[in-house]
């Protein structure tokens, strides 16, 4: 920042007009007197004119109207995306098909706070600190596994349709039980392989790895590490014969953070398709699930791999069978 008693600022400007408009000075003599143009001493000595001492000070650059500006109900999907959502500027940019800087500057000037500043349960804005980021270099370097255990919708809908009271009996007395989502994460592209499966057994974890391995391999990938938490399945014999040559990586006691990949993964799916709308039954909403994964590898940027899908990830390292 200048300072204010610099030469040819405030102190200066004040000078130089009081030289021509109290003292009689032509403007080209006060010019050469102050080392500037006889424009610029014009310009000075005219705001001096009609503001007095306190034209003397910067003013605002901003423009007086801006007819490129997003109009107003655009500006406010944005915020409503963002609010009702909690999408990221690339997730709304994409969406709506604008620039992510657009986005970008429309969030500041409604000072939305920043998506790692909400509280995932309130949405209030907590100051958070920032988690220490990792990335393999090549999709093969290592693929997280992970399990979501899900609740189950009784027929009817649960109670984010008809309400916690009906709900809540509902389950009660049907108990539909949990369903188990398994996943395989690629730690550099973000390609995910996920089924819907009826239990967490290490045969039903070696089963799903054999038919993730198939998928990567089909991909191109050839996987060298595979990381997991400490399960019963994943520390099973079962599961170290579908591994096979493949290094086995376990994630330290308590924390999940290490697993971060396949965590993200996870909270990706339950804010856009868990529990992105109402669902009257189970079966409707595990219909939608290949849709969705199809969308989430193909069609939806990732913000933490610089806009890409994952599958374009892929593409950067000319991996044979990557399909759109």
């Amino acid at each position: 920042m200048t300072h204010r008693n610099a030469f040819l600022t405030e102190r200066g400007r004040l000078a130089l007009a009081q030289c021509v408009v109290d003292d009689g000075w032509p403007l080209r003599r006060a010019a050469q007197r102050f080392n500037c143009s006889p424009a610029t001493a014009k310009k000075w000595a005219d705001r001096y004119r009609v503001r007095g001492e306190p034209g003397m000070a910067d003013m605002s650059s901003r423009p007086h109207h801006s007819p490129h500006r997003l109009p107003q109900r655009r500006e406010r999907r944005i915020i409503k995306l963002r609010f009702l959502n909690r999408w990221g500027a690339a997730r709304i940019a994409a969406h709506l098909n604008i620039a992510r800087s657009t986005v970008e500057a429309v969030l500041r000037r409604y000072r939305m706070p920043l998506l790692r500043h909400l509280d995932e349960a309130t949405g209030l804005p907590v100051q958070r600190p920032r988690p220490r980021r990792y990335e393999h270099d090549k999709p093969s370097d290592l693929i997280h596994v992970d399990i979501k255990k899900l609740g189950r919708i009784p027929d009817g809908g649960g109670h984010r349709k008809v309400g916690r009271t009906l709900g809540n009996r509902r389950n009660h007395q049907q108990r539909p039980g949990y369903a188990y989502l398994h996943h395989a994460v690629d730690d550099h592209s973000r390609v995910a392989y996920s089924e819907i499966l009826s239990d967490e057994r290490k045969e039903t974890a070696a089963a799903f790895w054999t038919r993730a391995n198939a998928f990567f391999n089909d991909l191109g990938v050839t996987v060298q590490r595979v990381l997991t938490d400490n399960g019963s399945c994943y520390r099973s014999k079962l599961f170290a014969e579908a591994l096979g040559d493949i290094t086995h990586k376990r994630t330290r006691p308590y924390r999940p953070q290490t697993n971060g990949k396949a965590e993200r993964f996870n909270r990706t799916l339950g804010h856009e398709w868990a529990y992105a709308q109402l669902y009257t039954s189970e079966q409707q909403r595990a219909a939608t699930y290949p849709d969705w994964l199809h969308h989430y590898n193909h069609h939806r940027p990732h913000s933490g791999i610089g806009g890409l899908t994952p599958i374009e990830r892929l593409r950067v390292h000319n991996l044979p069978g990557s399909y759109s």
